[in-house]
């Protein structure tokens, strides 16, 4: 069964730092200072109030071979692609993104992550809730656009994503976007509203 975007566990610790990433030291002490964000904690608090209990090797760095800054994945937990880390900011979004995945792997209990319209159900909720489309980021990014950002960087994320899924062709993935779009990006659970 596919699920995220696996990363390739190395074999070891190495240290990716001169490639312009962080050793997988460095960004599990990174992970360490995200776990004390509010955000995370919020979200930690309601995987827990749904019943997933989060073990102290649920976040882990990692060195990722493909081009991704993380995953989730069912039964191993979530894992931060360390190489492929620089800043603080990156380590936290991936970590809320990833959060996200497992509160709807935790609230759903039937997410079939080889369904294409479950998965980019996950990724629409994941992109708009976590702050992945926030302007600022976006401009970062290269896309200057000011009105409606949010959602085509959803979108473009999404896609981008639900296609990496071998079980998705992009047709599919498209269609399956399509489909759950106005579902899943109202769907704001565990927050009151999209932060």
């Amino acid at each position: 069964m596919a699920e995220e975007p696996i990363p390739e566990p190395g074999s070891g610790p190495i240290s990716s730092a001169s490639n312009g990433g962080r050793s997988i030291e460095e960004c599990q002490s990174m992970i360490q200072r995200s776990l004390r964000t509010p955000m995370v904690k919020f979200l930690r608090e309601h995987l827990e109030k749904s019943g997933c209990v989060l073990g102290d090797k649920f976040i882990k760095a990692v060195h990722c071979n493909k081009q991704i800054s993380g995953g989730y994945v069912r039964g191993e937990g979530i894992m931060v692609c360390s190489n492929h880390m620089n800043i603080q900011d990156e380590v936290n979004q991936v970590v809320i993104h990833e959060l996200i995945h497992a509160y709807d792997d935790c609230r759903a209990g039937n997410l079939d992550w080889a369904n294409c319209a479950h998965h980019a159900c996950s990724e629409i909720r994941a992109g708009h809730l976590s702050g992945d489309c926030h302007y600022k980021r976006e401009l970062l990014r290269g896309y200057m656009k000011l009105r409606g950002h949010e959602q085509d960087c959803v979108r473009r994320r999404v896609m981008k994503s639900v296609i990496a899924n071998p079980y998705c062709s992009e047709a599919a993935a498209k269609d399956a976007m399509e489909a759950v779009w106005d579902v899943c990006y109202n769907d704001t659970q565990p927050f009151d509203r999209a932060p």
